[in-house]
Parts: C-alpha cells; structure tokens; sequence
C-alpha cells in the first residue's frame, strides 16, 4: 500500500505540473491574429543554384519552413505587420529580410546566401540545458555530429559510426550492428552509462537497459541534429545519464518535404534500401512523412562450437597476439549445424536482417506550437550480442513503439511508449538454452521554459512518470520475479542567472524515486565566463547514477552447461572422509553429482552506482575558421555493480554438506570440497559452490555494490576550415584511472575498458561542383578488457575510413563508404567478433 501511496503522489504531481503547462499554453493558443503568407526562394549568391533544406523562420514567433528542391519556401499564417525573415544554413552567412505582411495577401522574400565557414555562434544544441542555446554558452562539454558525416555514414545503416570520431567518444564493435556508445570510462559488453534519447524516447532495451542499434526505425541521415553530451547528467535527465547523453533530434514533417529513395549495397553481401516521403497540406497546417526500409547482410560472426575447444583461438589468431581462452559454446549460429563427430558448425549463418517503417503526423499551430503523433517498429533478425553471461544470439524480435508531443518555445508535454517482442527465443549460444522477452516502457513527461528577468534569467522545471512492464517467460528470472510492473518518477529544474553579459550561473537538480531503487537527489552546478560571443570558460561539477537492470537484479539464467563432480564425489568416498559419507546416497552427495547446474542470478539487494565529477573546459574560434575545445575532468565513482562473481552475493552462501553427515564432519567435508576443486583449478566452482533457495546444490555467479575508483583525463578538439572547401578535424582523448583495491572482492577484476590514449584525424572536400570526399583515422591503444566472463586483453588499431559522393543534379546523388579500409583485423571487445573491412556504395534520388 506505502508503495500505491507513492506512486499515486508522483503521478498527482505530473499531472498537476501537466495542467500548469497546458494553462500556460492556453493564451498562445487562443491567441487570434490578422495573418499573410510570405514566399520566396533561396540560392547560392555566387551561380544562383536553388538551395534545398534551408531553414526559413520569422524572427519572435515559432513559424518557420524548408526550402524545397528549388529552393522555394511558403511561411503561412505570417502576423500581419512589419517582419524579419531569417534564412539560415550551416555553411553560409546567416541573412535577414525585412518584409511587410498584408492581412490575407502575399509578400515575397527571396535570398542569396554566401557560403562562408561555420561559426561557433551558429552552432545551437539542446541536450545540454533541454533548451536551446549556443554551444559555446552551455554549461557542459558537448559535440554536435556534421549532417555531412551522418550521410556518409547512412549508406551502412550503423548509427553509432557517426559518433565515434567525435572528442571522447569511446565506440567499440562487436559484430555488424553490435555497439556500445561511452564516454569517459568503465565500458562493458551492454554500457548503459550513456542515455541515448530521441526525441526524449530512450531507446534502451527494458529488460538489460542497453542500446539495440539495429532497431532504428529511420534512415541516419533523416535523424537530424545528434548531439554528444559528456560528462554526468543525472541533473536533468535521471538514471543512467552516468557518463554523458546521446541526444537525436529529428526533424519536423514540414523539414522533409518530398520522396527520398536510397538503394545501397556492397562487401557481407549487403543490401539496404529506404524510402521516405513527406508533405505538408496548401495552407501549411499540416505535415507528415513516411519511411520504409530494408536490411540484409551477412556477419563477422562465427561459432566456437569445435569439440577441440579451439574456434575462439582459430578466429583471434590473426587479431592478437595473445591466445585466446579454450572455451566450446552449446550451440551454432542460426542457419548451421553440427557435425556430430567433431561438433564444429557447418553451412552459412542466416543473414541479418532488418525491416523497419515509421510514420508521422504533424499539426502546425499559429503560435508556433507543433502537435506531433509517430509511431513505427523495427524487425530485427539474428544479430549476435555479446552479454555478461556469453554470446546471445536474437532470431526474430519486433520493436514497436509511438509517441506524441505538444511542443512549443515556452512548454512540451510528451508521451511514448516503447516495447520489445521476442517473436523466435532468443539463443544463449553458451548453454543451447530459449530466452525471451516481452516488454513495455510507458513514460510521460512535462516541461516548461520560462525567461524573466529582461532575458537574463531562465527557468527549466519538469517531472516525469515512468513504468516499466516486463515478461521473461520464466526464461530469464525465476517465476516468482516475473511479469512484473515498476515505476520510476522524478521532479527536475535548471535556473540560468546571466550576472553580467560575461558571466552566467547555472544550477541545477532533480529527484528520482522508484519501485526498485531509494530516492535519488542529482544535483548541478557550473559557472560559465564568456568574455567573448565565441569564446567561453567553464567549470561544472555534478553528480549522477546509475540504476542496476533486470538481469542484475533479478537474473536466473543458466551460465553453462552443468558441472560433473561424479569424479570428486567417488575421490572423497575413497579418502578418510568416506565412512562419513555412508548416509549420502552414491551419486547425490551435490544432489545430482553428475549434472551440478551452473547459474548466473541476479541480486534483489543492490544499490544504485555513483559519480561526481568536477569539469573544467574551454570553446573558442580562432579568427574565422579555427575551432579549439579543450575539456578536463575529475569524476569519483563508487558502488559498482560488480561483473558475475563467486561468492560475492550473500544469499548464496558457502556449500554445506548433506544433513546425513555427522556435525562433527560437516565442516571438514565442506573445506575438503573446497581445496580439491581449487587444486583442480576450478575457483569458480570452488566458491561458487552453494545451495539454492530450495536447498538444491549448485555452482552459482552473482552480482554485489563494490568497488571505488578515481578516472581524470581531458579531451582536446579542433576544426580547421583551410578554405570553404577543404576542412580538417582533430581530436585527442587521454584517459586514467586508479582503483581502490581494498574496496573490490577477490577475484573480481575492475578495468575500465578503455583505452589510455585516442587519436582521430578528418580530412574533408566538399565543392561546388557536387563533387564531396571524406577520409578519417583512428588510432587506438591497446588496453585490458574485464566484463563478464570474458577478460582479455584489446589490442591496438589504426583504422582508417573514406567516403565520397557526386551530386549529379539536384534529385541524384551517388555515394560510396569504406569502413577500415585497409582491412586490419581486430576485435574491439573481448569475446566480440573480428571487425573487418566493409565498403558501400548507393544511389539516392530525391524529388
């Protein structure tokens, strides 16, 4: 009843911060005005070609629309009177038109832009403050992904390559579309320590609160605006916003006006096709836009299922010099067999393969306010993921979802829902056993943006509702913990003091509480110093958590085939101790010696992780086309949830020998078992060794709250537009760690995954002529890999990635990637695949 009690205040306090908005909101929207229409069209100055997808906004009101493919734009229900039309692209020179609306008529407003290098007063982000400002105003250290990079990288559907050359970006591979996005330390095989958000929908699985990239319903380049935040930012964003936040914004309707159609192919035997169409209605009240797509490739993925034990060595020998464990997995990929003497796989793995589509619907309101209502689903078939407890293999899953938003300069109230189907069991390729999944997320959410002060000051306050809905199947929880239905709420806000036009205050905090987890205060503070509009100094400090996911609280999962303790079982019966062991029935002195299970299990009892970092950074442009940022940080971190251990969760304590054995044996037995499974160099089993909740013997790995650990380091950036053509990007990570010892239990191994020194080098062509080339490097430290059961040393790379595309004519455009084209093979994670090299080419055409 407490916990109904509490949920009901939460969701009392949302809908009553959801009127507040709505009240706000309703003079803006009843608002009447005498309105016009402006129309024009935007070129290039120098040969008076038509720009496609410029912005065109009337200046004070929420209005605005996109050039077409002839550069043509319509603003409708302009406010009659005296206008400033603002026509601005990345790229060129922002321009101003003064018009004058006639109530009912039509006044035109052409513009030539001049291309001129990118601005650091140009650049707005949103993920930092869940308000717009200038990048070089926000109080957090924060990359914005160049649309040219997210087109050069749509053509091999593999979202997280576009952000993995920005500063700090830790991306590791492991298979084709297996991805783990990170900043600033302690990865793993399903990081969730950034919060990958689009359009505020987090697109994390419910049951491991990781990313499923394949599962985009929506071409890269359609995506909009991607923004990394570094750094915690629990402050406005709550749980697992750890390390930092992905932030995709797309675009509205009326931003993607017309019929795209990209057919691409290449190396895996790939195939992607996409189609999108959008339109808004004559009077400009309405948008919408479709898409379709379709993915099939084939994988770097290979089975380890060789009776010899030695696939895992065979695929890493030309990777690493170092050997790579014996291990044999139960089960082959989807689509082989085994061959029965020697169980090694046989035939082609299935291909992957991606269906997706999407609609959405917009209603354009003369405040500037925008209705919007999408939804979508992607299908998902035979990826392989690499998870705590081994390799997992998806057969066929459909991620559904939808969402609605009232947005407008001042308030947004949103709501979405986000679900997860397992159509075909999932395989844990370890074990040979079905897990499956069905789930729902339902989050509603409601913010205003308030200015006062003469524009000196602003206001964010928000609160949010969440519950989660989870069903397993008993597959992956013990029934008891299964079906089940939780909540998360919090109450956020973030003042903004300008003291002087020099210097800014921000302060920030929120409140989470959940069924799970105990109440949760994030605090936020940061001091900015602008002595300049383009340059800025900073220092924040914050803190921020990390909630455990289902599978660390609640897991019940086979982590391998059972144990044989036939042999240790009839070794005691032959020693001294064998008379003691007359009332043990041969065979059962572990139950069922000869099939011990071997268990991975959650632990109800953990606590949440934490950080506080204290940043320093600086932004600045250098004349007209240098851009510098430089970022140092300081974080503290603590209550790490550990990797699956022996031992470490006090419910499954140390094993205890049968009730038929004589007291005064029971201890000596039970020492006895543990120093022979040690000397047969079995420590896993030797302190794994317990007994269920039903009193059953079995090997049992957990999770427990240990561990503290310093990281430091600093992340340097710089662009160099050489000529209007010709750009240079650069950018250096270092990264240190030191970890208390003391704080960790035996045997766990607590490593960040992440390499000491990260080095990208961009050289960019893009020319009037339609003709555009991109080449980037990437060089990388080795390092040790701990996450799970695997743990194992990264090498090196140097990796590098070219693309290139020719603009025939407005409507037709040719484009080629390579990824790692010098083809060196390695693998990124330890237990991920080999990652090879991948080149595309495809075709778009637009009208």
């Amino acid at each position: 009843m407490e916990a109904i009690s509490r949920q009901s205040g939460f969701l009392r306090c949302v809908a009553g911060l959801t009127a507040i908005v709505i009240f706000l909101a309703i003079p803006q929207a009843l608002t009447a005005q005498e309105t016009g229409t402006v129309q024009g069209t935007v070129t290039q100055a120098d040969d008076g070609g038509p720009l496609r997808g410029v912005i065109v906004s009337v200046r004070g009101t929420g209005i605005s629309a996109v050039t077409d493919r002839d550069g043509r734009y319509t603003l409708n229900r302009v406010p009659a009177g005296p206008r400033t039309i603002v026509v601005r692209w990345l790229g060129y020179r922002t321009r101003e038109v003064a018009v004058t609306v006639t109530a009912g008529q039509t006044a035109t407003a052409d513009a030539a832009l001049e291309p001129q290098p990118v601005t650091l007063s140009e650049v707005i982000v949103e993920g930092v403050s869940r308000a717009p400002e200038r990048v070089v105003e926000a109080p957090a250290a924060v990359s914005v992904v160049d649309p040219a990079v997210a087109r050069d990288f749509a053509v091999t559907g593999q979202a997280p390559l576009a952000v993995a050359k920005l500063p700090g970006s830790d991306v590791v591979q492991s298979g084709v579309n297996d991805f783990n996005v990170n900043v600033r330390g302690f990865n793993s095989s399903l990081n969730r320590r950034v919060l990958v958000l689009m359009d505020g929908r987090d697109l994390a699985i419910a049951f491991l609160g990781s990313q499923e990239w394949p599962a985009l319903s929506a071409s890269l380049d359609d995506l909009g605006r991607i923004e990394m935040v570094r750094g915690p930012g629990s402050a406005l964003y709550g749980a697992n916003a750890f390390s930092g936040v992905l932030n995709i914004t797309t675009p509205t309707a009326r931003e993607l006006v017309g019929t795209k159609l990209t057919l691409a192919g290449g190396e895996l035997s790939t195939f992607k096709g996409d189609l999108r169409h959008g339109g808004v209605t004559p009077d400009g009240r309405f948008g919408y836009k479709f898409n379709v797509g379709y993915y099939r490739s084939q994988t770097w993925t290979k089975s380890r299922t060789a009776g010899d034990a030695l696939d895992w060595q065979r695929e890493y020998a030309d990777a690493s010099d170092s050997l790579a464990p014996a291990i044999i997995e139960a089960a082959p990929l989807a689509g082989q067999s085994l061959n029965p003497l020697t169980r090694a796989a046989a035939g082609d793995p299935d291909a992957l393969q991606n269906i997706y589509g999407s609609g959405r619907f917009d209603y354009y309101a003369d405040d500037g306010s925008v209705f919007s209502v999408e939804g979508g689903a992607t299908r998902v078939e035979n990826e392989t993921f690499v998870t705590g407890i081994g390799r997992v293999q998806v057969n066929r899953a459909v991620r559904p979802w939808a969402r609605a938003e009232w947005a407008a300069p001042r308030f947004n109230v949103m709501a979405w829902w986000s679900g997860r189907n397992t159509l075909d069991p999932q395989i844990s390729l370890n074990a040979d056993i079905p897990l499956e999944e069905t789930s729902n997320i339902i989050h509603g959410e409601a913010q205003v943006n308030q200015e006062f002060a003469n524009g000196r000051a602003r206001l964010v306050v928000g609160g949010s509702a969440r519950a989660y809905l989870l069903d397993t199947k008993a597959t992956l929880m013990r029934a008891e913990d299964d079906d089940r239905s939780d909540g998360y709420y919090s109450g956020y806000g973030q003042i903004e003091v300008e003291v002087s036009p020099q210097v800014k205050l921000v302060a920030a905090g929120r409140v989470d509480e959940g069924t799970l987890i105990d109440p949760q205060f994030s605090p936020k503070g940061a001091l900015v110093i602008s002595p300049t509009p383009n340059h800025s100094v900073r220092l924040t400090i914050n803190r921020a958590f990390q909630v455990p996911n289902y599978s660390e609280f609640f897991l019940r999962v086979p982590a391998g085939l059972p144990a044989n303790f036939s042999l240790l079982e009839a070794g005691l019966r032959a020693s001294p101790l064998g008379p003691v062991l007359a009332g043990v029935p041969d065979g059962q002195l572990f139950d069922n010696s000869a099939a011990v299970p071997v268990l991975a299990r959650g632990n109800d009892a953990l606590d949440v992780e934490h950080v506080t970092s204290l940043e320093i950074g600086y932004k600045g442009q250098l004349g007209r086309r240098v851009f510098v940022t430089i970022d140092g940080f300081y974080s503290r971190l603590s209550d790490f949830v550990t990797d699956l251990l022996p031992g470490v969760n006090p419910t499954f304590g140390a094993w205890t020998a049968p009730a038929a054995v004589p007291e005064a044996f029971r201890e000596t037995l039970e020492q006895t078992v543990r120093d022979q499974l040690l000397a047969a160099g079995q420590p896993l089993a030797a302190f794994g060794l317990t007994r269920l909740e039903n009193g059953v013997s079995a090997i049992v790995v957990s999770y427990a709250n240990q561990g503290k650990a310093n990281e430091y380091g600093f992340e340097l950036g710089a662009g160099i537009q050489a000529t209007d053509e010709v750009q240079f990007d650069a950018n250096y990570t270092y990264f240190k760690f030191d970890v208390d010892q003391e704080s960790i239990a035996a045997g766990d191994l607590l490593v960040p995954n992440t390499p000491k020194h990260r080095l990208n080098l961009t050289a960019a062509y893009s020319g009037r002529q339609g003709f555009d080339f991109r080449v980037s490097a990437q060089i990388v430290d080795s390092y040790q890999w701990a996450t799970g059961i695997f743990f194992g040393p990264i090498p090196s790379r140097q990796t590098v990635d070219v693309s290139a595309g020719y603009q025939f004519n407005p409507y037709v455009r040719i484009h080629a990637m390579a990824t790692n084209v010098l083809d060196q093979e390695r693998y990124q994670m330890y237990g991920g695949s080999v990652i090879g090299r991948r080149f595309m080419g495809g075709i778009t055409a637009t009208y």
